[in-house]
């Protein structure tokens, strides 16, 4: 007789109902400290959002200070970028 339900697939899923369990006491949990403590949850949604704000503006304000940097260095019409550089044509009629 052929067995095709090893014990490999039983416990993998006595450990997926138990992660799953665990979780959802952890979320009952949450539930339950958001309803006795209010207060406390919205004051840290909000420092989240206002260190968000301060890295959003952080980041903003790099890439136009690299922008400005940018086109400072673009309308200098110096060729300090071509010191160097030379451009070398092969012409194949030459012999």
């Amino acid at each position: 007789m052929f067995d095709f339900y090893t014990n490999a697939v039983s416990q993998a899923t006595r450990k997926a109902a138990m992660g799953i369990f665990v979780v959802g006491l952890l979320l009952i949990g949450f539930g339950i400290l958001i309803l006795a403590l209010p207060e406390l949850f919205a004051m840290l949604a909000a420092l989240i959002f206002f260190i968000a704000g301060l890295g959003c503006a952080g980041t903003a304000i790099k890439i136009y200070l690299a922008q400005k940097r940018i086109d400072k260095f673009n309308s200098n019409d110096s060729d300090d970028y071509r010191r160097n550089v030379q451009i070398h044509i092969k012409d194949d009629y030459d012999l």
